[in-house]
């Protein structure tokens, strides 16, 4: 789901070459979903190996970083941890939609509307234990260090990115990063460079979001920003306040300022909300304010072109030539490493 604050959020596109030579931390879940959404078959079956195991996380974690990586970025992945137990009300608002997509899903196939097939059966994977091991396993084999957070892996990312100076930013597609005071947020960095809709192909670029940017031309502080987010409804608070949508959130905020009075002033709308999309802001204000935070050492590790062939082809059924053609283009980028060295040593 997500924080929706599209409108009010000043993006700026950038090409991927201005990346080169930084430092991203990706959230892992956001994008593995992403991969598991998007790397389908026509009529939405996922990829699978001889097996019947879905591997399109797997393809879009080789294929989408390998070049990233041949772009010049370098790339860490962060992992959620446990959720906070306010998170359940999304997680039981996912669960209806996944059982909504399903009956979809079975009326699309049943009159073989391939397009609907695809909408709908995207919305019902979820990622395993057994998923998000080899995802890691893949990503520690092509030399890209892994972070196991302790509670959101958004949270991990901007802390990561605040108290690491060579850390650039944070990429997910969820405005919450915002919240946990990312410095810098990149959206659409792990999707595919185009992508087809019904007027044909359009190019997606990535947009990067400076959270100093965003305050100054808001004309709020970070404070206020995680009280917009409430107002409007986090993951935390799904349903928000009703009636209270961006830009109306935005008055609130700047017109009460402190974080009491703002909440003061909508008591009376979240007390008329149903029990169960009510909320304590307070609760809700300390998670963006004081998250669980796990110090990492990260160390960037080299290539094993022995395991990544383990994982892809043995255990999956990859194609041993695509992806040898992808090991030689790491082959290639630690060559150009290494000269790099070279030159500068001389």
């Amino acid at each position: 789901m997500g924080l929706n604050i599209r409108e009010i959020i000043h993006r700026k596109e950038i090409e991927i070459p201005e990346l080169a030579g930084k430092t991203i931390c990706i959230d892992a879940f956001n994008s593995l979903y992403q991969f598991l959404s998007s790397v389908r078959q026509a009529d939405g079956t996922p990829l699978m190996d001889n097996k019947k195991q879905i591997t399109s996380h797997l393809s879009g974690i080789f294929y989408r970083n390998v070049s990233l990586l041949s772009d010049g970025l370098k790339l860490i992945y962060v992992f959620d941890g446990e959720a906070p137990a306010l998170k359940s009300k999304t997680h039981k608002k996912r669960q209806e939609t996944r059982d909504l997509a399903k009956e979809k899903y079975s009326e699309a196939k049943q009159t073989d509307d391939l397009a609907g097939m695809r909408k709908f059966s995207s919305q019902l994977l979820r990622l395993d234990d057994e998923m998000i091991k080899e995802s890691k396993e893949l990503l520690e084999a092509m030399g890209i260090p892994v972070v196991q957070s302790l509670s959101e892996g958004e949270s991990e990312c901007a802390y990561l990115c605040k108290i690491k100076k060579d850390i650039y930013a944070s990429a997910s597609q969820d405005y919450d990063s915002l919240l946990f005071g990312a410095p810098k947020l990149i959206r659409n960095l792990t999707l595919s460079r185009k992508r087809k809709t019904f007027s044909g192909w359009i190019e997606i670029k990535p947009e990067i979001i400076e959270l100093d940017n965003v305050l100054n031309s808001l004309e709020i502080n970070l404070d206020q920003l995680i009280c917009l987010g409430i107002l409007v409804g986090t993951d935390y608070n799904p349903k928000g306040i009703p009636g209270i949508g961006q830009k109306r959130a935005l008055e609130i905020v700047r017109k009460f300022k402190q974080p009491v009075l703002i909440f003061e002033e909508v008591a009376q709308r979240i007390h008329t909300l149903p029990e169960q999309d009510q909320f304590d802001w307070t609760e809700i204000f300390e998670l963006f304010h004081k998250p669980k935070i796990n110090d990492s050492d990260l160390k960037f590790e080299k290539v094993n072109e022995e395991k990544i062939k383990e994982i892809l082809v043995n255990r999956h059924d990859f194609s041993l030539e695509r992806v040898e053609r992808q090991l030689e283009k790491l082959r290639d980028l630690e060559e150009k490493k290494k000269q790099k060295g070279l030159g500068e040593w001389m």
